[in-house]
């Protein structure tokens, strides 16, 4: 999400036909995502990619979508700080975006400037009250930042309906369900395949998330697996294939994290 009216739109999409118009908005252009199913062949697309839109920026140093495609390959190749320094760029160039601009909280997050990155998703929820996703983000910072007591003090509370299966997964953040009793839950919904894939993915990435900020590695790393195996979200549109990143990036810091001696 970055275009205000058009956050909430391409995080609900599911439609790949759609992917090509949103990238070419929103994020990178269609032309300049490289294949999903190599991803040694997909980082060496995005450094490419930030090679190429650099180029563009000397040249056009105040077009903010630019800075937009350009951090966002930064985050995909995994340069948190970079990214965090395009998107900033972005809210200098145009301020409507900043309290939409939930990537920039992300790459915030992965940066380790938790305080901001909580901040952002707090704007956030100015802009939208309804997204559960975005309250999950800001438990994680503050989580981060002044510990799991703090952070559940401060949950943000919402009283509207949410895209499933949100409201579930906030449970768990809410200490309402452990994990087990949430996978149960989910297992013993009737869903179609196509829905248990979907819904499946967001499931998989914040038990992995939860469970790993809760300090339990051993449990975290299968289920952030499981979301980097989706085969839904990298070919869904822009709020999917971006969380499917995060999920990618995640289970990879944390193989890394958990090889050391």
């Amino acid at each position: 999400m970055s275009q205000r009216a058009d956050i909430t739109l391409c995080r609900k999409m599911v439609s790949g036909f759609l992917v090509g118009i949103v990238l070419a908005s929103m994020g990178l252009a269609a032309d300049e995502t490289p294949p999903m199913d190599d991803e040694s062949r997909m980082l060496t697309g995005y450094r490419e990619t930030i090679v190429k839109l650099t180029e563009q920026i000397s040249d056009n140093p105040e077009n903010v979508e630019l800075y937009s495609r350009r951090g966002d390959a930064r985050f995909f190749a995994a340069d948190f700080s970079g990214a965090v320094a395009d998107y900033d760029e972005m809210l200098k160039l145009d301020e409507s975006l900043k309290s939409s601009h939930w990537r920039r909280g992300i790459a915030l997050f992965y940066d380790k400037n938790y305080e901001a990155a909580a901040a952002q998703f707090e704007a956030y929820h100015s802009f939208d009250n309804v997204d559960r996703e975005n309250g999950i983000w800001r438990f994680l910072c503050l989580y981060k930042a002044r510990g799991a007591a703090a952070a559940r003090e401060t949950l943000l509370k919402y009283e509207k309906d949410d895209r499933e299966p949100f409201p579930v997964i906030y449970r768990l953040f809410e200490g309402s369900l452990t994990t087990r009793q949430l996978q149960d839950e989910f297992a013993a919904r009737e869903l179609t395949p196509a829905q248990r894939m979907q819904q499946s993915f967001y499931i998989d990435l914040y038990v992995g998330l939860f469970e790993d900020v809760e300090g339990r590695p051993e449990t975290a790393l299968p289920a952030l697996k499981r979301a980097a195996a989706n085969t839904w979200a990298p070919r869904a549109g822009y709020g999917p294939r971006y969380m499917w990143q995060v999920g990618r990036l995640h289970r990879d810091l944390l193989t890394v994290r958990e090889a050391r001696p």
